[in-house]
């Protein structure tokens, strides 16, 4: 057995015993509890706390029952430093597909965060833990609600760095490229004192619109549409600021959810233990129902965007 087979092992184990005790909303706590405890040492690239994450990640995949597309979860790629040094990368990518096939959407959430500095762990409850739990609560909704279309989930490697890893997934898709019709992408969902959540892409995409402002109509966050234009400084235009830009600079429409800065953003206090823990599960409840909303318009957004 390898040793990541052997984590993996470990973590179906631990998870299926979280589970059998979680309740709505419970189950993506424990998510980011576990992938933002010390002993994931802020799952830097390469590093074994990454690897511990992925083996979580991955029995998580199991427990919901993702498929692989091909023969394994895994998509290595190499991360490019600043000094000229290289590391090793990985993406993890899994698949429910559709009842009718055609157009595929992607769900995508950054696992790594900064790792160990100056003796200190930076634990990246928020960013991006927070994140993943969310990609993976829309995926057991899309689990028990079998979406029409392909729904590929993408926990990408390495978005501190430059957003190499949902870079490698969109230079070598495991689905052709045009048959991607929109990228969902979460990116620290779990702090705001103000129950706020943003939605950004209906400006560059405003036939996303309509089902945000539905789907905002419901929430039980104040789902706030923004953050995607130069109107209050470029300093505030998240278009560029994750992991969706890679599919925006391959033409692929994307909405992006997040929440603004707070004080412990890439601090080492990114701890669970300040999680608001309602907000966080509204805002889980929130970024699933856009989902499912998006996929039963993926037809009608894959026709506004002329892809």
């Amino acid at each position: 057995m390898t040793r990541l087979s052997a984590l993996i092992a470990a973590a179906i184990l631990s998870a299926a015993a979280s589970s059998a005790l979680a309740g709505p909303g419970d189950k993506a706590l424990d998510d980011v509890r576990i992938l933002s405890a010390d002993d994931m040492q802020g799952r830097f690239p390469g590093t074994p706390g990454s690897e511990k994450a992925r083996a979580y990640i991955l029995s998580r995949f199991a427990e919901i029952g993702l498929k692989p597309i091909g023969e394994t979860f895994e998509q290595p790629f190499t991360v490019k430093r600043r000094n000229g040094a290289t590391i090793p990368a990985v993406n993890l990518i899994g698949r429910i597909k559709g009842t009718q096939g055609g157009k595929a959407m992607v769900v995508s959430a950054h696992y790594d965060h900064l790792g160990v500095q100056g003796g200190e762990i930076y634990n990246g409850a928020d960013d991006n833990a927070s994140g993943v739990a969310g990609l993976l609560a829309v995926a057991e909704a899309f689990k028990a609600h079998p979406p029409k279309h392909d729904v590929i989930f993408a926990v990408v490697d390495a978005e501190e760095a430059g957003l190499q890893g949902a870079r490698a997934f969109a230079a070598a898709p495991p689905v052709p490229l045009a048959s991607i019709a929109l990228d969902v992408n979460f990116d620290m969902l779990s702090k705001n004192a103000k129950n706020e959540l943003y939605a950004a892409g209906t400006a560059p995409f405003p036939y996303l619109k309509p089902i945000l402002t539905k789907v905002a109509a419901k929430a039980k966050v104040t789902l706030k549409l923004g953050h995607d234009t130069d109107a209050d400084g470029k300093q505030n235009n998240w278009t560029n600021q994750s992991d969706h830009y890679a599919f925006g600079e391959k033409g692929v429409p994307w909405v992006y959810f997040g929440v603004e800065d707070h004080p412990e953003y890439h601090k080492p206090t990114d701890d669970f233990a300040t999680v608001p823990q309602a907000f966080f599960k509204r805002s889980v409840a929130t970024v699933t129902q856009a989902s499912l909303a998006f996929e039963r318009d993926l037809d009608a957004i894959a026709k506004a965007s002329g892809r």
